[in-house]
């Protein structure tokens, strides 16, 4: 897997943070976690985003969020669990993993605007 595929799983792990940080942020400190959280997500997804196909990108980062936040709901803050919800999230980790298996990368370098993809 490469730096940019794994820093896709990165701003979906801090999507996980700030998405669980909108629901119980309490304090100006969680506040300011959760504002830190977005900021990171985005970034790291934008910098991937110039290096890899833009919507397989955006397609993986958002199923891995899904997924990590009803995981999270479930395991950290008590939401019950459901056989369904998991089969679902199965369901839609094959497609995620379908999707990075037949998406093929660009080199390393970010594209320079007007230039092709």
């Amino acid at each position: 897997m490469s730096k940019n595929w794994m820093l896709v799983i990165v701003a979906a792990v801090f999507e996980v943070g700030w998405v669980a940080g909108l629901k119980h942020a309490d304090s100006v400190l969680e506040w300011a976690l959760t504002a830190v959280a977005i900021l990171v997500s985005f970034g790291v997804l934008v910098y991937s985003g110039k290096r890899l196909p833009t919507s397989t990108v955006y397609a993986v980062f958002v199923g891995l969020g899904t997924a990590g936040t009803v995981i999270s709901e479930m395991v950290v803050f008590g939401e019950p669990f459901s056989w369904a919800k998991i089969g679902l999230i199965a369901l839609l980790l094959v497609g995620i993993i379908g999707l990075k298996l037949v998406t093929h990368e660009h080199d390393d370098h970010p594209r320079k605007e007007g230039e092709a993809a």
